[in-house]
């Protein structure tokens, strides 16, 4: 996938300006497609080249005037042929993991730090995805296709960052196994917290 198709993606919800569908991604797509402020605008500019999207200038009294844009007919057909495309699965390319295969020849401490940031960073992650779900969806169902693919993604991530964090946990025990004190400890709701 490349950014323009993520954000003529987003521009099916509705028009938006640059800086809303930076606010996007910060707050829903970037969960699953990362881009910076800089790259969106950039990205902007070479679809409305390819004539994907239009800009309508929206005056504005005592504010620079905002540039809202929308898809145009060439970008909905665009967005159709790459969305008929067959995806391809991600790979994993991670640090963290790959000084776990060498996990015999490195510091187990700060392996076992780094691997309790991780564990604090997808349990608040976590409970980000979960709070959006409540809020968007409290009965757990939706209707729309649109709210049906976005449920469908909060429920991906959501188990995807407890996924990992359960991971995290399961390192966290096995290193500290082998180097001595701290544990990681079962709280309610299967959820942990490392200890030591």
């Amino acid at each position: 996938m490349a950014l323009g198709d993520a954000i003529l993606a987003c521009l099916t919800e509705r028009p938006m300006t640059g800086y809303e569908l930076a606010k996007t991604f910060d707050s829903s797509i970037g969960f699953f497609w990362k881009a910076d402020h800089q790259q969106i605008y950039r990205e902007l500019s070479k679809l409305r080249d390819r004539g994907y999207i239009q800009g309508r200038e929206v005056v504005q009294s005592g504010k620079p005037n905002k540039l809202v844009y929308t898809l145009t007919p060439e970008g909905r057909t665009a967005l159709r042929h790459w969305a008929a495309r067959p995806s391809t699965p991600p790979s994993i390319k991670d640090d963290l993991l790959v000084r776990l295969h060498a996990l015999d020849s490195i510091d187990i401490d700060s392996m076992r730090t780094d691997f309790m940031a991780r564990l604090e960073h997808h349990r608040d992650r976590h409970a980000n995805y979960e709070r959006i779900l409540k809020k968007r969806f409290p009965d757990g169902t939706a209707s729309a296709a649109a709210d049906v693919g976005n449920m469908l993604l909060l429920r991906l991530g959501a188990r995807h960052e407890q996924m990992v964090a359960e991971f995290c946990e399961e390192a966290l025990e096995a290193m500290s196994a082998m180097s001595g004190p701290g544990t990681v400890v079962p709280l309610e709701d299967g959820k942990r917290e490392g200890k030591g």
